[in-house]
C-alpha cells in the first residue's frame, strides 16, 4: 500500500521537474551551458540557433545601424548635387529646386515627406551583415503631407532635375499612393508639376526589357477627388509635358508660372517629327500666352512664387472636402455698407458700356476677390470673393466685350465654375447684364450654341444655391438660363434693367418687317420706327414688370451689399448643413468631371 501510495507523488515530483526545466531553458542566457537532463534534442536546437543568436547580438539593440541608414539616406536626398548635369540645368532654367519649393510653399517647419528613401541605392558591403549606401538617387516625384495657411495637405511635387520627372526616374506605386490617401484623408492634393509627372519614356522599356501598353491608373482616384470636392489644386513650374500636363489640367484650379512654365502633349522635338513645325521653344509650343488665354490654364502668375500664393488664396475659400462647410473667416467690412456711386454705374444711354468689376468689388468683401480665369472666354467674369467672411462664388457678365453677349469661352467659363462651386458647396452671386448668346459667323464657327447648351445644361443640374441681381439686361435664352435655374429664384433687380426675348435693337426690326417696310415706301420707316421704340420703351419700364410681379423687387443700387449678404448669411446658417446631410445620404451627387 505505501509503495501504491508513493507512485503518484513520484510521477508528480517528475513532471514539476520538467516543467520547471522547460521554464529554465527559456530564461537562461544565450551562452548558457544549463541544459536539461536527458534532454539531448533540446540541446540540439539551442546548438543549431547559437549562431544566429550570436550574429544578433552583435548588432545594436536600438537598432541604430537601420537609423543610421535611413538618415543618411535622406540626407542625400536632401542635399543638392552641385555637378549633377539635371540640378545645374535647373538652376540656369531660372527654376528653384523642388524642395526649395516646398519650402517657400508650405508653413515653415510643417512638411512631413512619405516615401522619404524611395528610389534607387548603391551598397557598399562593410561586413558580412551590414552595408552602407554610397550613392542614392531619390525618387524623381517628392510627396508628403504639411500645412498650407494653417491647413493640411497633401503635396506631390515633380523634381525635373532626375530624368526630366519620367517614370524610370519615378515610383509610381508612391504617386498613386498619395492620391489614394487624399481620398481617405479627405485632404486637399496640391501638385508642383515640373516635367512629365512619372509620364512614359522610351528608355523604360529598354530598363524594363519589354514594352507595355499605357495605363493612367492615378485618373482614378484623382476623379474621386474631383467629385468630392477634395480641392485638387495645380501648379506649372516648369514644362509640364504628357501624363504631367493632364495632371495639372485635371485640377480644380491650375495657375502657371510666366517665367519659366508652359504645357504641352509632347516636346518641340517630337512636334517637329510629327508635324514638321522646327524651331518651335518651350513658349512657342505651349507656354502662358497659348494656355492661359485658352483656358487650359486658369492663371497666369508672375513668377513661383506668385503661383505659390495663389494656391493659398484659393484654398482659403474651399472647404477640405464636400462633406464640410466652407472656411467662414472674421469680417471687419460692415454687412450694411452703402455705396451711392452704384446709383450711377449703369449709364442711361443703352448704347454705353461700364466697368462691371466696380460692382463686384463694392459688393463682396472688401480685399476678398480673386478672379479665375481672367486671360480666357473674356464675355464672362468668374472668382470666388466672401460677404460678411463666407466665401461665395461670382459670375458676372462682361459689357465690355462683345457687347456682353456670351461666346462658347465665356459659356465654358461659367460651367466650369459652377461645377467648382457645386462640388465645393460655395453658393454663387451672380451681376446679370446679358444680351443673349453672341450671333454672326464667329460665334457659329466656335459652337457658341453647343457651349450654351453645356451652360444650360450645368445650370439645371447643379444644387448650390444661386442670388441673381439683375444689373440691366436678361434677354433671350442666355439670359433665361442664368436666371431661371433655381425654383423659387432668389433675385433683385435694379432701376436699370430691362429684359425680354429680345433686345429692341433687332427686335422691332424682326416683329415689325412688314409694317416697316410699307412705311419705307411712303418714306416714313424712320418715323415709324422712332414711334415703336418709344412705345416698346414705355412698356419696358422695370415698374411695370413688377407691378405685375414679373420681377420680385427692385431695389436701390447702394443697398446691394446689404441685401447680398443677408442672403448668404441665411444661406450658411440653414441651406448648407441640410445639403451636407443630403450629400452623406446621396440625396444628391455633384460632379466636377
Amino acid at each position: 500500500m505505501a509503495g501504491d501510495t508513493n507512485k503518484p507523488k513520484a510521477q508528480a515530483s517528475k513532471l514539476a521537474t520538467e516543467r520547471l526545466n522547460q521554464v529554465s531553458s527559456h530564461i537562461s542566457p544565450p551562452n548558457s551551458d544549463d541544459s536539461t537532463p536527458n534532454s539531448a534534442n533540446g540541446s540540439k536546437k539551442k546548438k543549431r540557433g547559437s549562431k544566429s543568436s550570436s550574429a544578433a547580438s552583435a548588432l545594436p539593440a536600438d537598432y541604430s545601424d537601420i537609423l543610421s541608414q535611413i538618415a543618411t539616406l535622406r540626407n542625400l536626398a536632401a542635399t543638392p548635387d552641385p555637378n549633377n548635369r539635371g540640378y545645374v540645368r535647373q538652376r540656369q532654367a531660372g527654376k528653384l529646386w523642388v524642395r526649395d519649393r516646398i519650402e517657400q510653399l508650405l508653413d515653415p517647419g510643417t512638411f512631413r515627406e512619405v516615401g522619404s528613401i524611395s528610389g534607387t541605392v548603391t551598397w557598399k558591403q562593410t561586413n558580412p551583415l551590414s552595408e552602407t549606401p554610397v550613392a542614392f538617387t531619390p525618387s524623381n516625384n517628392i510627396q508628403g503631407m504639411g500645412k498650407l495657411g494653417g491647413r493640411t495637405v497633401v503635396l506631390t511635387a515633380d523634381d525635373f532635375s532626375i530624368r526630366g520627372g519620367h517614370a524610370d526616374g519615378a515610383t509610381s506605386e508612391k504617386t498613386m499612393y498619395l492620391e489614394k490617401m487624399a481620398v481617405a484623408m479627405k485632404l486637399p492634393i496640391v501638385k508642383l508639376v515640373d516635367g512629365s509627372s512619372g509620364g512614359g519614356s522610351v528608355t523604360t522599356i529598354r530598363k524594363m526589357g519589354w514594352s507595355y501598353l499605357p495605363h493612367v491608373v492615378s485618373f482614378g482616384p484623382v476623379i474621386q477627388q474631383l467629385n468630392l470636392g477634395i480641392p485638387n489644386l495645380g501648379a506649372v513650374v516648369g514644362p509640364a509635358i504628357g501624363l504631367g500636363a493632364a495632371r495639372v489640367v485635371a485640377c480644380h484650379f491650375s495657375v502657371m508660372a510666366a517665367d519659366v512654365g508652359a504645357l504641352f502633349n509632347a516636346g518641340p522635338k517630337v512636334v517637329e517629327g510629327a508635324t514638321f513645325e522646327e524651331g518651335l521653344g518651350f513658349q512657342d509650343l505651349g507656354g502662358p500666352m497659348m494656355h492661359c488665354t485658352n483656358g487650359t490654364i486658369d492663371n497666369l502668375a508672375a513668377n513661383e512664387a506668385e503661383c505659390f500664393g495663389q494656391l493659398r488664396t484659393v484654398l482659403s475659400y474651399l472647404p477640405n472636402s464636400g462633406s464640410q462647410m466652407p472656411p467662414v473667416i472674421p469680417c471687419d467690412d460692415p454687412e450694411d455698407r452703402e455705396d451711392l456711386a452704384l446709383r450711377t454705374i449703369i449709364p442711361r444711354r443703352k448704347a454705353r458700356m461700364y466697368n462691371p468689376w466696380t460692382i463686384i468689388l463694392s459688393v463682396v468683401d472688401k480685399n476678398s476677390w480673386f478672379e479665375i480665369g481672367p486671360l480666357w472666354g473674356r464675355t464672362s467674369i468668374t472668382g470666388l470673393a466672401r460677404l460678411g467672411g463666407r466665401p461665395v462664388g461670382i459670375i458676372s457678365v462682361n459689357c465690355e466685350v462683345n457687347s456682353g453677349a456670351l461666346d462658347a469661352a465665356g459659356s465654358q467659363k461659367m460651367t466650369r465654375l459652377l461645377k467648382l462651386c457645386d462640388v465645393m458647396n460655395l453658393p454663387v452671386l451672380q451681376f446679370v447684364d446679358v444680351p443673349g448668346y453672341a450671333i454672326g459667323t464667329v460665334a457659329e464657327r466656335t459652337a457658341t450654341m453647343r457651349w450654351g447648351v453645356e451652360l444650360a445644361k450645368t445650370y439645371f443640374s447643379t444644387t448650390m444655391p444661386i442670388f441673381n441681381v439683375i444689373t440691366r439686361r436678361a434677354f433671350g435664352v442666355a439670359g433665361g438660363v442664368m436666371i431661371g435655374s433655381r425654383d423659387p429664384v432668389m433675385q433683385c433687380a435694379w432701376p436699370s434693367g430691362e429684359w425680354g426675348s429680345l433686345p429692341l435693337d433687332g427686335g422691332i426690326e424682326v416683329g415689325h418687317r412688314h409694317e416697316l417696310r410699307e412705311a419705307e415706301k411712303v418714306g416714313k420707316k424712320a418715323e415709324r420706327y422712332k414711334e415703336l421704340e418709344d412705345e416698346y420703351t414705355r412698356l419696358m419700364n422695370p415698374i411695370r414688370t413688377a407691378n405685375a410681379f414679373g420681377v420680385e423687387e427692385i431695389i436701390d443700387p447702394k443697398d446691394t451689399r446689404k441685401i447680398c449678404c443677408t442672403w448668404a448669411q441665411r444661406v450658411y446658417e440653414a441651406l448648407l448643413p441640410e445639403r451636407l446631410l443630403d450629400r452623406a445620404t446621396r440625396k444628391i451627387n455633384p460632379t466636377f468631371y
